[in-house]
C-alpha cells in the first residue's frame, strides 16, 4: 500500500460560452432564430435607425430654441419657414412659466416652483423605507401639505392671496393626485375588508354597492356630478370649492378601484395565515394590521402602482370642470396666434414631464417588489 497523497487543485470556474449564455444567446434565441425572425428583425433595426435619425434632424439638428420677441410679440417667421424640417422649440421656452404654472402671478412663481419640489421630497422621503413609521410619515405630510396650502394660498406671512382659479400647470396635477391617492388608499382598504366581511352584511352589501357603482361610470361622469349637480344639493349660500369637489369625485373614484387590488391581494394570501393569526389569539384588527394586510399589499404591488399611474394621468380630465391642469395648461399656451402651429413641441414637452413622474413610480415599484419578495425566491 502507497503512502502517497494526491493533491487535487480544483480550477478557477469558467463562464459559459457567449453563444450559450448572455446577450449573444439571448439575441440568436429571440431575434435570429430562423430566416423569418432574422428579416423581421432586421426592418425592424432599419426602421428604428431611420426614424431615430429623422427625429435626431428635427429636433437638435434643424430646431430653433429661440426666437425675437419685439412689443411683447413673438415673431415665429422662423419657425413657419422651416415648419415640417424642425422643431420649433421656442414656443416651450417661450410659454415654459405658463405651462408649468398656469395664470398664477408672474411675480410669484417662486412659489408654485417650491411646491413643486416640496411634492418630489415627500414622494422621496416617502419611498424610503426607513421613514416607514406612522409617527414619522404622518407628521411629515401633515406638515408639508399645510406648507403646500399656504404657499399655494398665501394671505399669511406677508405672502399675497391668490384664489384657487388662478392655480394651474404642475402644481394642480400634483395636488389632484397626491391629495386623491393619499385619502383613496386607506378609504379602498377598508371598503375591501367591509366587502369580504361575513359578520355584518349590511356593511358588505354597502361596500359592493359603493364599489360597483363607481366602477361602473366614467370619471369624467363624476366629475360633471360633483361640478354642476353637487351644489344643487347643499344649502342656499353654500359653496364648496370647485377644487375641493373635483378632489372629492377623483378620491371616490380611485377608492373603488384600489379597493379591489387590495380585495385581490386578501383573496390571494393562503388561508393558513389567517388561521395562524387566529392561533396566536390576535383580535380582527391587530391580524389584520399586523399579518394579513402586509402580506396582501406585498403581492399586488404591480396593480396598485398600475392604477396610481393611470389616475395620474387621469388628473387632465378635470379641464371639464375648468381647471387647469398639466395638460389643459399646455393646450391653452398654444391658443395665441403667434404659437397656432406648434402644438407638437408643447404636447412632446408635456409628455415629458408625465414620462418622467410615470417612470419614477414604475422603476421604484419594480425595486421594491423585489425587495419585498426576495424571501419568497
Amino acid at each position: 500500500m502507497s503512502d502517497t497523497t494526491l493533491n487535487h487543485t480544483p480550477t478557477e470556474a469558467r463562464t459559459p460560452p457567449a453563444m450559450v449564455s448572455g446577450p449573444l444567446a439571448w439575441a440568436r434565441a429571440n431575434l435570429f432564430a430562423n430566416w423569418l425572425s432574422t428579416a423581421v428583425t432586421l426592418a425592424l433595426i432599419y426602421l428604428i435607425i431611420r426614424f431615430a435619425l429623422s427625429f435626431v434632424d428635427w429636433a437638435f439638428i434643424n430646431a430653433i430654441w429661440q426666437v425675437p420677441v419685439t412689443n411683447g410679440v413673438a415673431q415665429t417667421q422662423e419657425c413657419r419657414a422651416i415648419k415640417g424640417i424642425g422643431a420649433c422649440w421656442a414656443v416651450v421656452t417661450e410659454k415654459h412659466r405658463f405651462i408649468l404654472f398656469g395664470t398664477y402671478p408672474y411675480e410669484d412663481h417662486w412659489r408654485p416652483a417650491l411646491v413643486c419640489l416640496l411634492f418630489i421630497g415627500l414622494y422621496i422621503v416617502s419611498a424610503m423605507r426607513r421613514f416607514w413609521s406612522v409617527k414619522i410619515l404622518l407628521p411629515l405630510w401633515i406638515v408639508t401639505l399645510t406648507l403646500i396650502g399656504v404657499l399655494m394660498w398665501g394671505d399669511v406671512f406677508g405672502l399675497q392671496f391668490v384664489p384657487q382659479e388662478r392655480w394651474g400647470g404642475l402644481p394642480i396635477t400634483l395636488i389632484l393626485s397626491t391629495f386623491s391617492l393619499a385619502f383613496a388608499f386607506p378609504l379602498a382598504i377598508l371598503v375591501a375588508l367591509g366587502r369580504r366581511s361575513t359578520k355584518l352584511p349590511a356593511i358588505k352589501i354597502l361596500c359592493v354597492l359603493y364599489v360597483e357603482l363607481i366602477r361602473g361610470v366614467p370619471l369624467i361622469s363624476l366629475l360633471f356630478m360633483a361640478s354642476v349637480m353637487f351644489p344643487l344639493f347643499l344649502p342656499e349660500g353654500m359653496n364648496i370649492d370647485k377644487l375641493l369637489r373635483a378632489l372629492l369625485a377623483m378620491t371616490l373614484f380611485a377608492g373603488a378601484y384600489l379597493a379591489e387590488v387590495v380585495r385581490g391581494g386578501l383573496q390571494a394570501l393562503p388561508k393558513g395565515q389567517y388561521e395562524a393569526a387566529d392561533a396566536l389569539g390576535l383580535g380582527y384588527w391587530r391580524k389584520t394590521g399586523l399579518i394579513i394586510l402586509p402580506q396582501a399589499l406585498r403581492l399586488v404591488i404591480p396593480p396598485l402602482v398600475n392604477t396610481f399611474i393611470g389616475f395620474f394621468k387621469d388628473t387632465s380630465l378635470v379641464l371639464i370642470i375648468g381647471i387647469f391642469d398639466l395638460l389643459t395648461a399646455g393646450k391653452t399656451a398654444i391658443v395665441e396666434p403667434a404659437w397656432q402651429g406648434f402644438g407638437v413641441e408643447v404636447y412632446i414637452a408635456v409628455g415629458l414631464i408625465y414620462l418622467c413622474f410615470c417612470f419614477a413610480m414604475s422603476k421604484y415599484s419594480h425595486g421594491l417588489e423585489a425587495k419585498l419578495n426576495r424571501n419568497r425566491r
